[in-house]
């Protein structure tokens, strides 16, 4: 299978159990891959066989946007809930970054593997 990737995608959202990140904004940055099979595509040099990465980076920073959760755990969950139920992909990886989480550490998140059953 191939993996078609996002990295570096970033969203706003509402998120955290502290009362000032339910108030303030934070900018989440987000890496995906998934599998699709792209043979079709390749062969044709036409977009409608393949994962459109626009439309999944569209719809992903949409979400997040949209979205207050407390957890990231939810968040990253919903995330890669949505991948594959919109996108057809059978496998997905969603690394999540809540940069400034701590203090000391320029990078805390999440990195999570999901695949249809």
């Amino acid at each position: 299978m191939d993996i078609i990737f996002l990295g570096g995608l970033e969203a706003t959202t509402i998120i955290g159990i502290y009362d000032w990140e339910r108030e303030t904004k934070q900018t989440l940055v987000i890496d995906i891959e998934m599998a699709f099979d792209i043979t079709e595509a390749a062969k044709t040099d036409d977009i409608q066989y393949t994962l459109d990465y626009k439309a999944v980076s569209e719809r992903v920073v949409s979400f997040i946007e949209q979205s207050e959760f407390f957890l990231v755990e939810k968040l990253i969950e919903e995330i890669a809930s949505l991948l594959l139920a919109e996108f057809n992909t059978p496998w997905v990886k969603v690394r999540l970054n809540k940069r400034g989480a701590i203090s000391r550490a320029k990078d805390v998140g999440i990195i999570i593997e999901r695949g249809v059953k």
